[in-house]
């Protein structure tokens, strides 16, 4: 069923935002307050699973049996950032800001004073990292404070321009297989007043490629959670092992997608599209941002939450903008609803191969589990 309104993000209560702050409070770390309902622990891990929502775990209880056992009435859920992606989300985790802060605003977005766009998973611009993003990161912070903060996540990973806005200042401890990740992030657990970020992204990749609702899907999760229980055997007593995810996902049928590079009406007084098929960023001609936006109400219909930046700030999709970051936000925003999608068969041709997608705000993307698990003997 479709949401008639969008899901905007609890900013300081309860996002993945939240979630690195309040456990570096749990640790003792001065500057932080724990804000989300999290027991005392001697360290805590957190695993993140690349394009797990509530709504796909909840659907899929029989695939996932370990995770579902921590799923109980009244546990509590976060919302991922706008727009729900990964590379957003995982900045907002790993700073402990909202996009409006950090500026990774989309997959895809404009370079200031370009008709360029930055792919922030891949960054594949000449932008240096730490200038778009200088903020520090909750690792840098415990760290700075005398706290251990370690990632264990692949070396192919390392330097990368994401993980240089996202996790700088942690200690990064390469491992490619999913056993190793389990066994460096059971030492680094030994630490006491620690953190430790693992990730895990074969959900996410079964999901675009073959829908979530999948065989290949639940095959993945099966693996996820047998993965996750291993994690959680393998922690020293007194653990606290936080599991979530960074998206939800949902699957779009080839009769609800809209081509931007097929249905010229939309392209009319753009200079550069950005962003994702579920979230797109519309970069405007000077002074043509209202009869874009109003052209793609019309196009679009009830299929997307069409907003121009103004809009969108009012209803505070980002959190607070900075200034340095308004420019990159498009000045129109189309957030598709219900099971649509704009793509761009020439721009982006890779999306016209995807069924699973995510970036919106309706539940299915922007709810997320946050799974609680206090090792003991």
């Amino acid at each position: 069923m479709d949401c008639p309104d969008p899901v905007v993000p609890a900013h300081g209560r309860s996002t993945l935002a939240e979630l690195l702050p309040s456990i570096a409070a749990r640790c003792g770390v001065p500057g932080f307050d724990c804000s989300l309902d999290l027991p005392e622990a001697t360290s805590w891990v957190v695993m993140l699973i690349d394009g797990l929502g509530s709504e796909q775990l909840a659907e899929h209880t029989v695939d996932a049996p370990y995770l579902a056992s921590l799923v109980s009435e009244g546990t509590a859920s976060l919302t991922a950032c706008v727009p729900s992606t990964t590379a957003s989300s995982i900045t907002s985790l790993g700073t402990g800001l909202a996009p409006g802060r950090h500026g990774v605003v989309g997959y895809t977005c404009r370079i200031p004073g370009t008709l360029s766009l930055l792919n922030a998973l891949t960054w594949d611009a000449a932008v240096d990292p730490q200038q778009w993003q200088p903020e520090p990161t909750v690792f840098a912070r415990m760290r700075s404070a005398g706290a251990a903060a370690t990632v264990v996540s692949r070396s192919s990973f390392v330097g990368s321009g994401l993980t240089q806005i996202s996790q700088r200042g942690a200690t990064y401890v390469e491992a490619d297989s999913a056993w190793e990740r389990i066994g460096c992030a059971a030492e680094a657990a030994d630490t006491p007043a620690s953190l430790t970020y693992t990730y895990s992204s074969r959900l996410d990749h079964a999901g675009h490629e073959h829908g979530w609702q999948s065989p290949q899907w639940r095959q993945a999760l099966r693996r996820i959670d047998g993965e996750a229980r291993s994690l959680r055997d393998a922690l020293p007593e007194g653990t606290g092992l936080v599991i979530t995810g960074d998206h939800g996902m949902v699957d779009v049928a080839d009769e609800d997608r809209v081509d931007v590079d097929v249905t010229h009406a939309l392209s009319d007084g753009m200079v550069l599209l950005g962003g994702e098929a579920r979230f797109r960023h519309v970069y405007t001609a000077a002074g043509a941002t209202d009869d874009v936006a109003a052209v793609w109400r019309e196009v679009l219909g009830d299929d997307a939450w069409v907003r121009t930046r103004d809009e969108a700030e009012a209803e505070d999709w980002f959190g607070p903008i900075a200034d340095a970051v308004r420019p990159r936000i498009g000045d129109v925003l189309a957030a598709s609803r219900g099971t649509s999608a704009v793509l761009a068969s020439t721009r982006f041709p890779v999306e016209t191969r995807m069924r699973g997608f995510h970036g919106s705000l309706t539940p299915a993307e922007m709810v997320v589990p946050l799974l609680i698990d206090l090792v003991s003997g």
